[in-house]
């Protein structure tokens, strides 16, 4: 389960923003096509969080969706998966504009 990990990482990340104060909340960015699973982030949080700053926070995610863009017709529209075709016209090879993050949003602090 990478999602350990990257919990363990992400406490890292708040700890040195807090810059040594309490940390009471977590708002953290998840992107539908980041290959994260956020119940599992939220399963994670508590044991990771343990004897840290942000021990007792709260963890709010926010789901990205994920946003293609087509590099033939130039239409922006949802996607699921990376290797979807554009609605609009059927080419293949899109850019993918939104949902691929994994960012801390915010913190908040005592």
């Amino acid at each position: 389960m990478h999602e350990m990990s990257i919990t363990q990482s992400v406490v890292e990340i708040c700890e040195v923003h807090a810059a040594g104060r309490k940390v009471t909340e977590v708002v953290l960015l998840i992107g539908e096509l980041s290959g994260v699973v956020p119940e599992s982030v939220e399963f994670c949080f508590e044991a990771c969080s343990k004897g840290t700053l942000l021990e007792g926070a709260r963890l709010q995610l926010e789901l990205v969706l994920g946003v293609g863009s087509c590099p033939a017709c130039h239409g922006e529209f949802p996607i699921s998966t990376l290797f979807e075709p554009c609605p609009g016209c059927g080419a293949f090879g899109l850019s993918v504009v939104a949902g691929e993050e994994l960012r801390v949003k915010e913190l908040e602090l005592e």
